[in-house]
């Protein structure tokens, strides 16, 4: 696996729409996003509303918004307006918003046409039992004992099912189609149950609801979508989306199925991304470890890095597993061209410029962009006693360190060429407390008049000056690179990375930051790109880590 881009490969769904266009089989193009209203979108959806905006804008065409409300048990209004934000941010937006329940009049008369067909019937048969005589892949299934109810039995128990005369599970309705069918889906699917709980938008209007399989290609049908396109979950169920559109008679949508996305470290079930909310695992559906849009936008993902991610991940008919190294690749770069630089000390020890006069201050000039000339530059104070990085000196130093240590010369960025006199240690923890240093008033931006060479530059905050900050250093949450493949007796609970969140408090940042809005981004030198949080308040700023720098000295220390 690679961080660098990849070539995408060739957009089997842009050929086969391409050719629909060429053979007449469609005079235009129209798609749709149908998300379920029952979570937060994640990183598997952005594929799905790249090819689904993607294809319609690519033919000029319109995808529309259509929320699968089916289940009033798991869907509620916050979600919906989640999802709406989400598409958004990635810079989608759609044609119409629709949602299914707008259908359930249009549906439950579909329903009735089955029934008057002979092509539906109701079953009292239980959830279990109907499992039990589906049969297997291997074994056909077995009819159900009310699969012969007449056309009117059916028509009046429908009528009662639809008001209300029975309690939930007491009885579906099904399609008549084929008990010994090779694809399961086929083998008398379940249209509609009973569900006596109020729906977000319809109310108490209905107390049963359309199964996905009944009510997804109907209203592909009914909107007029001409290319229903789907993650190959679904392939085995397109048989059953085709037969109820030739047996109602309707417009015929073409289904297009491609491979889901699949990131290492990451899992993508809602059901899990759920458990791992409710279990305490994170602290919300927007916690920067989850793979969620929304959890992405806080953490400070730029929105065209998803989107050029997906891009070079391509459109596949064959699911792999993706490095997410990739994605904090295309977050990376762009972040190098637009971040403001800033300095920021997490870990810090303080510095005394012995020689450095007191009660002196002075401002440096820094440069906020290197990448963009544009981006101007700021003034950082510079005093007498300062924060450097405790990692930045070392009181005895290894091999091919070039940081501060005792006798030695450091930069520090913008500002002058010190060198370590002494230091101080306490007494009971043995913990580096105050380092005494003098600096060469000559080197004032760094550079030594004499031509001396000083190999290392470190990053700094001026102590009068700076502000306390909390920043939180983000891991991979999972400690495997497929936690969807487990060992025996394990879940995916099992492999919850401990060390996936890292709290520091008292982190000494540049003035500048004081204030800084959610949302903004910065590259901290030296230490990677951070966004202030939501929680951040005039004062008292937060910060999450978006993604690392590349530190050379990191991994030879740890060899």
């Amino acid at each position: 696996m690679t961080n660098e881009p990849i070539t995408p490969p060739s957009n089997f769904i842009h050929e086969a729409v391409e050719e629909d266009l060429h053979t007449g089989r469609f005079d235009h193009v129209q798609t749709r996003f149908p998300p379920e209203p029952n979570g937060y979108l994640h990183i598997g959806h952005a594929k799905a509303l790249c090819i689904d905006f993607g294809i319609a804008e690519a033919f000029n065409g319109v995808c529309n918004l259509r929320f699968d409300d089916t289940n009033p048990v798991k869907e509620d209004t916050e979600y919906v307006d989640a999802i709406k934000e989400d598409i958004q941010w990635l810079g989608f937006q759609w044609g119409q918003e629709l949602y299914a329940s707008d259908y359930f009049d249009t549906l439950y008369d579909f329903a009735v046409e089955l029934i008057k067909k002979g092509k539906a019937y109701v079953d009292d048969l239980t959830a279990d039992q109907i499992r039990e005589y589906r049969g297997t892949l291997t074994e056909p299934g077995k009819d159900s004992p009310w699969r012969n109810r007449s056309v009117e039995e059916n028509m009046a128990l429908f009528e009662k099912m639809r008001n209300g005369e029975f309690p939930d599970g007491a009885c579906v309705l099904r399609a008549k189609i084929d008990m010994a069918s090779s694809n399961i889906n086929m083998r008398d699917p379940t249209m509609y149950r009973i569900i006596h709980t109020p729906h977000h938008r319809t109310g108490n209007k209905w107390c049963i609801y359309p199964m996905y399989d009944f009510a997804h290609g109907q209203s592909d049908s009914v909107e007029g979508v001409t290319h229903s396109l789907c993650d190959l979950a679904y392939e085995d169920h397109r048989p059953l989306y085709n037969w109820f559109l030739d047996e109602l008679g309707l417009f015929k949508t073409r289904q297009i199925e491609f491979a889901r996305l699949n990131v290492t470290y990451t899992i993508l079930s809602k059901r899990f991304l759920r458990q791992l909310v409710a279990d305490h695992f994170v602290s919300g559906w927007d916690d920067p470890r989850m793979p969620t849009l929304c959890a992405m936008r806080r953490r400070g993902y730029p929105p065209k890095a998803v989107r050029n991610f997906i891009e070079q991940v391509g459109v596949a008919k064959n699911e792999n597993l993706i490095d997410v190294g990739l994605l904090e690749f295309n977050v990376r770069d762009l972040l190098n061209k637009s971040a403001v630089r800033v300095l920021a000390v997490l870990n810090p020890v303080k510095v005394v410029i012995t020689n450095y006069p007191e009660g002196k201050a002075e401002e440096l000039e820094a440069v906020n962009n290197p990448e963009d000339p544009e981006a101007g530059t700021r003034l950082l104070p510079f005093s007498r006693e300062l924060y450097i990085e405790q990692d930045d000196f070392r009181e005895e130093p290894p091999p091919k360190y070039f940081r501060l240590a005792p006798g030695r010369e450091v930069r520090l960025r913008y500002g002058y060429i010190i060198k370590c006199e002494d230091f101080v240690k306490n007494p009971t923890t043995g913990e580096i407390e105050e380092i005494h240093c003098t600096y060469d008033p000559q080197t004032r931006g760094g550079y030594a008049p004499d031509g001396r060479k000083v190999q290392g530059t470190i990053h700094w905050v001026s102590a009068a000056q700076a502000v306390d900050g909390e920043v939180r250093m983000y891991d991979r949450l999972f400690t495997v690179q497929n936690p969807n493949k487990v060992e025996e007796d394990k879940t995916y609970k099992d492999y919850v990375n401990p060390d996936s969140l890292k709290v520091l408090t008292g982190c000494k940042l540049e003035p500048n930051l004081a204030n800084a809005k959610a949302g903004t981004q910065f590259q901290f030198e030296r230490k990677g790109f951070f966004c202030a949080d939501l929680d951040t308040q005039p004062g008292k700023p937060v910060f999450n880590l978006t993604v690392s720098l590349r530190d050379s000295w990191a991994k030879i220390e740890n060899k």
